[in-house]
């Protein structure tokens, strides 16, 4: 028998649309700093990489970047984290993969005391096999490291896939040998997945489920609905290499 296999999921801009809260927790933080507030389209680019990465690349000086994180937790951890939602048809594409005997664990650039009650608040939890994330903020993590500990702890037997919407899900899936499929509708600019090496990009959320398994070479399970479009050129018949 075939090894079932394993999809690691990227939360925000792939199964939620977190923009709202880490927005919110963002001008909280450039405020309490008494520094200007970026715009919208530069706060969009705070969605999936670590927000210690994030400040210095929006003008925060290093020396203040702890501060900055600080005041960001301080309003997230109490009412950013829940100005959330799940991408509507998310939680069916997942129930499809399960059907289809695909294994799904998060991995997440997000500190893992967030991405965890965040996955069981908003319905996530139990189609999922873990959910990994983050250490605190002073350990270094990146999301290679966090990828590594979700293969790590899984120990998966079959093929492994990486799906998420930031160059970052492209670059630490590859760091660990796994290929990663892109989503559009996250935040992504034009262009950056497929400049990462995403080898494909699913254009809607109803396409997720038959993309991962045309990627896999599963058959989906009988009564799932077809995809939509997929930008690129899954390899039918070619498994994602593993991580292990």
């Amino acid at each position: 028998m075939t090894p079932a296999p394993l999809v690691l999921l990227d939360l925000d801009g792939t199964l939620t649309d977190s923009y709202p809260g880490i927005a919110a927790s963002a001008r909280v933080a450039f405020t309490t700093l008494g520094l200007p507030v970026p715009g919208d389209a530069a706060l969009r680019r705070f969605v999936g990489p670590p927000v210690v990465e994030s400040f210095p690349r929006l003008g925060v000086p290093p020396e203040r970047v702890p501060e900055a994180v600080a005041a960001y937790r301080g309003y997230f951890r109490t009412t950013g984290m829940w100005e959330n939602s799940v991408y509507d048809g998310i939680t069916e594409q997942l129930r499809t993969l399960r059907d289809a005997g695909v294994r799904l664990a998060v991995a997440t650039s997000k500190p893992e005391v967030f991405a965890g009650p965040i996955c069981e608040r908003f319905g996530l939890a139990p189609l999922l096999e873990g959910v990994f994330g983050a250490p605190p903020d002073h350990v270094p993590s990146s999301k290679a490291t966090v990828v590594a500990a979700a293969l790590d702890a899984l120990r998966p037997a079959g093929a492994v896939l990486m799906v998420g919407d930031r160059e970052h899900d492209v670059h630490g899936a590859r760091a660990n040998g796994v290929d990663c499929l892109g989503v559009a509708w996250g935040y992504a600019q034009s262009g950056e997945l497929r400049g990462a090496g995403a080898f494909a990009v699913v254009d809607h959320v109803d396409g997720l489920a038959a993309a991962v398994l045309a990627a896999l070479d599963r058959p989906a399970p009988p009564g799932a609905q077809p995809g939509g479009v997929v930008s690129g050129s899954p390899r039918p018949g070619e498994a994602p290499t593993t991580g292990t």
